[in-house]
């Protein structure tokens, strides 16, 4: 099966999809063409550098080449969690926090996955490597921004609530129970509702590149069911080891609410 290859022209009527919707914005006041125009542009530029990265990377085969573009896309996600927080955590703790629970979870599970499930020889092959590990701390970082978002506006709005239960005796982390499991399950509602849907009213994103691709549906079937599983379980423990450190970080050594600690946007 040939693949269809797409002329600049393709994709410059692609793109006249967002002049639309920007103009239908401004019409409508919505002022939010200013960010689609830019959001369209840095995705381009973005996937066209990652594109000149990632042709380099498959001619030269190195686990150290490979080390250090998973610590760029590391960070970079760990600056985005940082920055779609309402009222993130101020300093350093606002990009350590999500950085680490990236770490912690996406980077293990590609490992086990490239190691154990996969089996690419060697394990670092880019072709694997890099998808897997983009498809993981992509999906990760969402499901981090929204639940540490959620436990720490929800810990502003109910400060009275809280500082109430400590009087009462509470510990710290009797006191944020309940908004730290709240913030877990919004974070993983994205994931959660993407394996409800998936076959049903979408088609993920990988399955149909490999599709597109040439690939037999079946095979891209497989592939899709484990990167489903392998996001899932990344979210999960990503959102979890965030949202836990976040709620630590409410409060001090004495158990005393301590909000200073964020910043207000």
């Amino acid at each position: 099966m040939s693949i269809v290859s797409l002329t600049p022209f393709d994709l410059a009527l692609a793109a006249g999809l967002i002049v639309l919707l920007s103009i239908v914005s401004w019409a409508m006041h919505l002022q939010l063409e200013r960010q689609l125009i830019v959001a369209a542009v840095r995705m381009t530029v973005q996937l066209l550098l990652i594109g000149l990265v990632l042709k380099a990377l498959f001619a030269n085969v190195h686990p150290g080449w490979m080390a250090l573009m998973a610590t760029v896309m590391l960070l970079a996600a760990g600056r985005e969690v940082m920055g779609r927080q309402k009222r993130g955590f101020a300093g350093v703790w606002g990009f350590g926090m999500g950085t680490l629970s990236m770490f912690i979870s996406s980077f293990a599970i590609t490992i086990v996955a490239l190691t154990v499930i996969v089996g690419p020889d060697p394990w670092y092959e880019p072709q694997y490597a890099i998808p897997l590990l983009g498809m993981l701390l992509g999906n990760t970082m969402n499901g981090i921004a929204i639940g540490m978002d959620r436990l720490t506006h929800a810990a502003y709005e109910q400060r009275t609530l809280i500082e109430g239960r400590l009087m009462l005796g509470q510990s710290w982390s009797k006191a944020i129970e309940a908004l730290r499991s709240d913030s877990i399950r919004a974070g993983l509602i994205p994931i959660v509702n993407a394996m409800m849907a998936a076959g049903l009213v979408s088609l993920p994103g990988m399955m149909t590149g490999q599709i597109l691709g040439g690939n037999p549906p079946m095979e891209a079937v497989k592939y899709q069911i484990l990167i489903m599983f392998l996001i899932a379980g990344g979210t999960g423990l990503g959102t979890m080891t965030a949202v836990w450190i976040g709620s630590r970080r409410l409060f001090d050594e004495r158990h005393r609410l301590r909000l200073d600690r964020l910043k207000i946007k």
